[in-house]
């Protein structure tokens, strides 16, 4: 495969983006991901996102019973048009054996930054709700005090704000599996950012 220009990844004018589309963009450092046909580019993690990410994920590969995987940053497609990067991804052995996940995984994961964190709480939310992504978690690594929601799909189909804790209150999560996470765990010992 050749390398590719953003312009010649990109698709005709007046038609929206597709994952085929998303699939030939360059790998030149940012985040492509797409939304209803919308092409949303973001920069590359920080390293503190990364941090954090890499210790919940750690958290919940402790805890993880057998059937299920933590996947860091997988593609998860969600429609032809719709196409995410979460950060952590949590999903049924059957499920992992494609290139993408493209059945509604037991847990998304995302680590809010400031370039995405209405989309996370919208936009995404919403999309991962119509997938029917059974638990939905975002994490605001905020110091001094770091936050973790958790949202839990209902019956009717629609999230349900289950948890909210902030610092070292514990989320003590029963789904997608048994496992307690505290907030200030995930940004423990890590340096404020200079002023």
């Amino acid at each position: 495969m050749s390398v590719m220009s953003i312009a010649e990844a990109w698709p005709p004018a007046g038609r929206p983006f597709t994952v085929a589309e998303l699939d030939r963009m360059p790998d030149d450092g940012r985040r492509y991901e797409l939304l209803d046909g919308m092409l949303a580019v973001s920069p590359r993690p920080t390293p503190v996102h990364q941090i954090v990410s890499l210790r919940l994920a750690s958290m919940l590969e402790l805890s993880c019973p057998d059937g299920l995987q933590v996947i860091p940053e997988p593609a998860v497609q969600l429609s032809d048009d719709t196409e995410f990067d979460p950060d952590i991804v949590v999903s049924r052995d059957s499920d992992i054996w494609a290139a993408k996940i493209s059945v509604p995984p037991v847990l998304v994961v995302e680590i809010r930054s400031p370039s995405t964190a209405l989309i996370d709480l919208n936009r995404k939310k919403m999309a991962y709700e119509r997938f029917g992504v059974a638990s939905y978690w975002i994490v605001d690594p905020d110091l001094p005090s770091p936050a973790l929601s958790a949202y839990e799909l209902q019956d009717g189909g629609r999230y349900e704000q289950v948890a909210h804790v902030r610092g070292s209150q514990p989320l003590r999560a029963r789904r997608p599996f048994p496992v307690e996470v505290v907030p200030a765990q995930l940004v423990a010992a890590l340096p404020r950012p200079a002023s």
